[in-house]
């Protein structure tokens, strides 16, 4: 729980410190069982336990609208209820802001509230029965069938300390999940993959900083894509890459309004590096942090631990065909893009023509030199092939056109000429090399070849050979191809891209099939990390990722569109 943005210092680090982090845990003692889910539609999470004398029920939720009300910043709801028998809870509150954590500078009490200070910083806990929670202190509660107690956090940052108390806190939560119920319910996404779809789109709107729109990559740092190794990077950033694929999974989805926020986001952030783009932002559109290692124990001994990403200041050619194919999948829906947005977007396509020819850090930010990526010369040509698109439907000086056009043309050439392993008649990750690259998947999507072109069919079937580890599941490229010790799992995107393909190319029982078995492996509330240990199952990688459930949502809608077309054609 980082506080009080995405971005900033965690309040309950101990996934990480396992030393000095904090904690705020309830657990039945000796729970023999455990169930957990979200409900059907909604954010609020609920866990039943059984022990040898009863059951309890905890109930999670942050409350999903403060304003208009009296109410803290940020409102952390938990409510306990014995089910049945009798329980006995044990209570952890012991909040350590930062990393290393740091306990409270100053601990009081106003009335029944325990408050918690660091400077400006303070967070409140109140219970409904009164306990005397100290910070740090394990206290236990014998809780009989149909007895319940509601714990209240609060978060005030620079601003007064306002609280609210547990029977109202508790009639929030139920508030809560009407709203996020109704929310989902407009989603017009009603194909046989429903429930992953919604919970996908309802993580999407979750990791996403409200105050600003920002799309963040994961709400986590440092969780390892190898356990042991030092695979461990800072993801609380938006992408404008991350952000431009949200874009078109709510259009898809039928949210146009916040796949509007998203582009209003990356106007926002791109406004002082125009017409370059970032490769990451912050939460409020400055560049990224710088990156830092912090002296924790890590996940599992995974160090270092990082905060900031050092691939904020790469070249990333292969962002501005995503940014620019948002824009147009916007326009196409209904929403005419206004004049700062065309202007952006036709810089964003100068850069493309003027700079295409150089070599760039990659789709994977490989921390080496850069390269002649194959898939970052794609998404150039899609670029500009999206502009020339949009142009068409303005008044654009003749000779600007032109340009685009003329070096849309060169692209191409270059990519059939420079990008293509002749000899066994596949795309390949950098020029002049046989290598495969998962992302190469994307190239049924850009319209860059027919769906039957043997370039592209072939393209697929040398990935599938190559990278798939096991059924469904890839590598992004070889392994040690990156020089970074340890070797990483399986990356979850490129399967669902390779669904996204299949279907496309028309094998659609073959990518529905496949789609059923990469769900499978969604942890138990259906939630997704970046990457899969194929041998274990286990998801590692920051988590949730944005990145895995936005192409989810892409590879549903890809599945529903193909068989669509296969049900008109019979």
């Amino acid at each position: 729980m980082c506080i009080p943005r995405f971005d900033s210092p965690p309040v309950f680090g101990k996934l990480i410190d396992q030393h000095a982090g904090g904690i705020f845990s309830i657990e039945a003692k000796n729970g023999r069982a455990t169930r957990q889910r979200y409900r059907e539609g909604s954010t609020v999470v609920e866990t039943d336990t059984v022990t040898a004398t009863g059951r309890a029920r905890l109930t999670d939720a942050t409350v999903a609208n403060v304003t208009g009300m009296l109410l803290p910043q940020n409102l952390l709801v938990r409510q306990l209820v014995c089910t049945g028998g009798s329980v006995q809870i044990e209570v952890v509150f012991d909040p350590r802001w930062g990393l290393p954590g740091r306990p409270p500078e100053r601990v009081r009490r106003m009335r029944d509230v325990l408050v918690c200070e660091w400077g400006s910083l303070a967070i409140s806990l109140e219970c409904s029965d009164d306990i005397a929670l100290v910070p740090g202190r394990n206290i236990k509660i014998d809780l009989r069938a149909g007895e319940s107690l509601t714990f209240v956090l609060s978060i005030a940052d620079r601003s007064p300390i306002a609280f609210c108390r547990p029977d109202r806190a508790a009639e929030l939560l139920q508030a809560t999940d009407t709203w996020w119920r109704d929310w989902s319910q407009r989603l017009t996404y009603e194909g046989p993959h429903r429930p992953a779809v919604i919970r996908s789109l309802l993580t999407l709107r979750l990791l996403t900083y409200s105050p600003s729109g920002a799309p963040v990559a994961a709400p986590t740092t440092s969780l390892p894509e190898a356990i042991g190794s030092g695979r461990n990077w800072d993801y609380r950033y938006a992408w404008p890459r991350d952000a431009s694929i949200g874009i078109a999974a709510f259009l898809s989805a039928g949210d146009d309004e916040l796949a509007h926020s998203f582009m209003h986001w990356l106007l926002h952030a791109s406004r002082l590096t125009r017409p370059r783009l970032s490769v990451l932002y912050d939460i409020y559109g400055k560049p990224g942090a710088d990156e830092e290692e912090i002296d924790v124990s890590g996940f599992m001994e995974s160090r270092p631990v990082r905060v900031g990403n050092g691939a904020k200041g790469q070249h990333q050619l292969d962002v501005y065909g995503w940014v620019i194919d948002a824009a147009y999948l916007l326009e196409n829906s209904g929403r005419r893009l206004h004049g700062e947005t065309w202007r952006a977007l036709a810089g964003y396509a100068d850069l493309v023509a003027g700079r295409w020819k150089e070599p760039d850090a990659g789709i994977w930010e490989v921390r080496g030199d850069p390269a002649q990526y194959v898939h970052s010369k794609l998404m150039a040509w899609l670029a500009l092939d999206r502009i020339v698109r949009l142009a068409s439907r303005r008044r654009v000086r003749s000779s600007r056109t032109a340009k685009w056009v003329r070096e849309r043309k060169a692209l191409a050439a270059w990519v059939r000429s420079h990008g293509v392993d002749h000899d066994r008649n596949t795309l390949t990750w950098k020029a002049g090399e046989q290598g495969l690259d998962a992302s190469l998947l994307l190239l049924p999507v850009l319209e860059f070849e027919p769906s039957n072109a043997p370039l592209m069919l072939r393209t697929i079937e040398m990935i599938r050979r190559e990278l798939e580890i096991a059924p469904g599941l890839l590598l992004r490229y070889e392994r040690r191809a990156d020089e970074l010790e340890g070797s990483e799992g399986a990356f979850l995107p490129c399967s669902f891209w390779l669904v996204q393909a299949l279907a496309r190319v028309g094998r659609v029982g073959e990518a529905d099939e496949l789609f059923d078995r990469l769900l499978s492996y969604a942890n138990d509330v259906g939630l997704f990390s970046e990457q899969l240990e194929p041998s274990t199952g286990e998801l590692i990688g920051n988590f949730p990722q944005a990145f895995t459930h936005a192409t989810l949502v892409q590879a549903a809608l890809a599945l529903e569109r193909s068989a669509r077309v296969t049900d008109k054609a019979s």
